[in-house]
């Protein structure tokens, strides 16, 4: 606004000056011929006119925040791109191993089996997958995951077989077992960070022998992308 305000005062005052060198009246010249530059506000020596040396201060301002603005306009589109880019590929889940609370264990496994994990508490981006258990990298990247285990064996005479694998395509990356007929019941937890290739497929393998018991969502498995790599 003050700037608008510098300019209108700067056009009224040669449109005055313009109207004044032009009024027949007495003692007052003839009117300037109107191609000539010497009776304007702005005239041949517009180095000495300060009208004329504020608009084109006002003149460079407007560019340079014209050319400002078209920069962030630009920075702008950028960072909107690569935020939906972000959004897009959006990962983490968080599961559990059994819908309800009643008490209930798994069978106790004779040969390596993946965990399915069936209560959901969230899964954004669907790369959990309910069916297989596994969950799929949807981009490289590094990788947060958490796992919880945790077993009853009935009576403190009975064998306790807690155990678990994280496993990255088949293959065990970190694990947890306690089988012993010393305590009752038992927990542990694997925490990690993996890097990750798209495709990767993540799951928790239960090996021979082992059973997970559950009434309170003791026994999870989650994971988020960190930051993607690519």
């Amino acid at each position: 606004m003050a700037l608008r305000g510098i300019v209108l005062l700067c056009l009224l005052h040669a449109a005055f000056a313009n109207f004044f060198n032009s009024w027949e009246g007495p003692g007052r010249e003839s009117p300037q011929d109107p191609n000539s530059n010497s009776g304007s506000a702005c005239g041949a020596d517009e180095g000495s006119c300060s009208c004329c040396l504020m608009l084109r201060e006002v003149d460079k301002l407007a560019t340079l925040f014209n050319d400002s603005l078209n920069k962030l306009e630009r920075e702008y589109a950028l960072t909107y791109q690569s935020l939906k880019k972000t959004e897009a590929s959006r990962s983490a889940f968080s599961v559990a191993l059994f819908n309800g609370n009643a008490f209930k264990c798994s069978s106790r496994s004779t040969v390596n089996k993946v965990i399915v994990y069936k209560k959901v508490f969230f899964n954004l981006g669907n790369n959990y997958n309910l069916t297989t258990g596994a969950f799929t990298a949807p981009r490289s990247g590094i990788y947060s995951f958490a796992v919880t285990i945790y077993s009853d064996a009935g009576s403190s005479q009975n064998t306790l077989a807690a155990c678990a694998q994280l496993q990255v395509n088949g293959r065990t990356v970190a694990g947890s077992s306690e089988q012993n007929n010393h305590d009752q019941e038992d927990s542990s937890t694997i925490v990690l960070a993996l890097q990750l290739n798209v495709g990767d497929r993540v799951d928790i393998n239960l090996p021979p022998g082992c059973f997970l018991c559950d009434d309170s969502h003791y026994n999870t498995f989650s994971g988020f992308l960190l930051y993607p790599t690519e």
